[in-house]
């Protein structure tokens, strides 16, 4: 047996969720015509064994293949076991010889043999025995009637699937595949900075920060656009030496609250909390409140520091020296960070390690499971293989997301060594072709362990398409992001299609990274100009399909236009949990200034349709409902209606 799967390069433990359906696959053969068959062993975490028929691929590449649920969080253990199917071997050859008249006793002495065989097998019903133990009789005496009938009967063919008569068998050896609680997988998320909910401006021009208990008041807004998780930037202590100002100015001005990615001052570092917004108990306040709204918090961690952190008097070794004395600053050239020294893993490993591992249980013991990870890339692999291994040893929900916006071997290491989620490259894929490409790819070749999070936008970008597209590229990216992954994200501000950048940058002016915003959400949806109702329609629609909550059923389709993406999600009636199959269809104008009229075209058979057949479609954001086939016209006016959100009806 060959290319077992799922696997992941370098012999890292593949990835999945619970309730995602894995497709497990191997490659196996035996010389000569005789059939083979083969079986998955799982073993779940809880030490159950389950034995599952896999079926071969008519493609001719001897690759055998099962989809499975899997429901039970933790390492599963699995391996294949191959053997001779011995009922296969004799129905195909009787089947050919009889209809002959070739080897006509011969074929039938033999299948009374093997039911006999089985008949004498303890582990089979009763009924089942006696029913094999008369057909082998009848084989006996046969003139070949009956082992023409019973070689071809599908009855008899499902009772030896289920319980195969088998010689020559062989195992793999055991695979391990771990399977993180669902948020792992799937969930909406929203990103704000709690300094700016509730922030006021004062009468002599000053700004009253935001609180946590104020920043609370914002959750039931978010939930009610039916979001999961509300992500927070770091919300510790921001230093005040090189403080970067409005739009990433180097000096700041009074008032100028910095940037969050400064951690540390006098009033401590990581695990502190910055004093304009509170205390513990007011954090602690916060997480009860979204979690009373049913969201999740989600905290950044970004391992670095403001020359004003604890560390840097207490620790300097952890920071790059340069040859005058000073400490290097953070860069991304062109982009420096003088307000920020990055950590130097070189000189004390252990001890950097070890502090790390504390100021995630200290948020963990706070109430925080989900970490988004600021620039993971630029640290050690190995510290975040041994970091998510012992976090995950004494707590097995909290998840990590890797910000990682790099090199796709980098991207696809972080994942490997534990990462349960990853930034990606969804923001800069925009075209059809664009986004055809990597959509499959994050969808089916990287998906044994890289879960991608599509966010929309974040504080740091604001892409040259949401920039120049209008309220059509932010219509246009929500609907894809939403229904394309199971993991999505937007940052706040972008229901307001906020799109304005700083000259020559990808982030937006004003940026809230250096200042506080004041924006009137409310006001926005009541005269028609805010995403709020998309955006709550589209995780309606979310909630109400578990085929978006899958990520490998992803399958791209065709049109004959260079701007009309077309793609299907299909999940079968067996992982529903409904009885019934789920089948959502989505076809995008992607070029956000134009009106479009093609005719798109689809495999239908992916979701059971006969090509040619008809079948309705009911358009989830509009309620329009139309009879389709596997070529049909569409016309998508990115200014109006871009984009069509198809539930396949079922056929009566």
């Amino acid at each position: 047996m060959l290319d077992p799967s799922p696997s992941v390069p370098g012999g890292f433990v593949p990835k999945a969720f619970v309730g995602e359906v894995v497709p497990f696959r191997v490659v196996s053969f035996r010389e000569g015509h005789d059939a083979i068959g083969v079986h998955l062993r799982l073993t779940s975490p809880s030490g159950e064994s389950s034995l599952h028929r896999l079926t071969p691929r008519a493609d001719g590449t001897d690759t055998w293949a099962a989809a499975i649920a899997l429901d039970e969080q933790g390492t599963w253990g699995f391996r294949f076991e191959a053997f001779s199917d011995d009922f296969a071997t004799w129905a195909h050859a009787a089947e050919l010889k009889v209809a002959a008249g070739v080897d006509v006793p011969v074929m039938a002495a033999l299948g009374a043999d093997l039911l006999a065989r089985a008949a004498a097998e303890k582990d089979r019903p009763a009924a089942e025995r006696k029913r094999l133990l008369a057909i082998s009789a009848q084989l006996r005496t046969d003139d070949g009637t009956m082992t023409l009938a019973m070689s071809t009967d599908a009855e008899l063919a499902r009772l030896f699937r289920d319980r195969p008569v088998t010689t020559l068998r062989s195992a793999s050896v055991e695979h391990s595949l771990h399977v993180d609680r669902r948020a792992a997988g799937v969930g909406a998320w929203y990103e704000f900075f709690p300094r700016s909910e509730g922030a006021r401006r004062l009468k002599d021009g000053s700004v009253r920060s935001g609180t946590f208990r104020t920043a609370a008041r914002r959750l039931p807004e978010v939930a009610a656009m039916g979001f999961d998780v509300i992500y927070l930037v770091p919300v510790h202590p921001i230093g005040t030496t090189n403080r970067k100002g409005r739009n990433n100015t180097l000096v700041a001005e009074a008032g100028d609250p910095g940037s969050p990615y400064a951690i540390g001052a006098a009033e401590g570092g990581h695990d502190a909390i910055h004093p304009d917004l509170g205390t513990e108990q007011d954090f602690r306040f916060f997480v009860r409140a979204a979690r009373k709204e049913g969201l999740e918090v989600a905290l950044d961690l970004a391992l670095q520091a403001s020359p004003d952190h604890p560390w840097v008097a207490e620790h300097p070794e952890w920071f790059t020296t340069l040859p005058d004395g000073s400490i290097a600053y953070a860069e991304n050239p062109p982009k420096k960070y003088q307000d920020i020294y990055p950590l130097n893993f070189d000189n004390d490993p252990e001890g950097i390690a070890e502090e790390m591992l504390r100021i995630v249980q200290h948020w963990v013991a706070q109430g925080v499971k989900i970490f988004r990870v600021d620039n993971p890339h630029t640290k050690p692999l190995q510290f975040w293989e041994w970091l998510i291994r012992e976090v995950g040893a004494v707590d097995p929900d909290v998840i990590f997301l890797a910000e990682a916006f790099t090199r796709p071997a980098v991207m696809r290491a972080l994942a490997a060594v534990g990462f349960q989620q990853s930034y990606s490259y969804f923001t800069w894929r925009n075209s059809k072709a664009e986004l055809e490409e990597f959509l499959t790819s994050v969808s089916h070749e990287t998906a044994d362990y890289m879960r991608p999070n599509l966010f929309v936008n974040t504080h740091d970008i604001l892409t040259e398409y949401l920039q120049f597209g209008g309220r059509a590229a932010y219509r246009i990216r929500a609907c894809i992001a939403a229904t394309a992954g199971p993991v999505y994200g937007v940052y706040a501000g972008y229901e307001l299609f906020e799109n304005v950048a700083r000259p020559g940058s990808e982030e937006n002016i004003d940026n809230e990274k250096y200042e506080y915003k004041f924006r009137d959400w409310k006001g926005a949806e009541e005269r028609g100009e805010s995403l709020a109702p998309l955006l709550r329609r589209l995780n309606e629609i979310r909630g109400a399909h578990p085929a978006l909550g899958q990520l490998r059923n992803f399958r791209s389709h065709w049109s004959d236009d260079d701007a009309i993406l077309v793609y299907s999600k299909h999940l079968d009636a067996a992982f529903t949990g409904t009885g019934r199959a789920d089948t959502i269809i989505v076809v995008a104008n992607v070029d956000p200034h134009s009106v479009r009229e093609t005719t798109v075209h689809l495999d239908t058979t992916v979701w059971g349709v006969p090509l040619g057949d008809a079948f309705e479609v009911e358009d989830l954001l509009t309620g329009e409902v139309w009879t389709w086939r596997d070529h049909n016209y569409v016309r998508l006016d990115a200014f109006a209606e871009p984009v069509h959100i198809l539930k396949v009806r079922e056929r009566s």
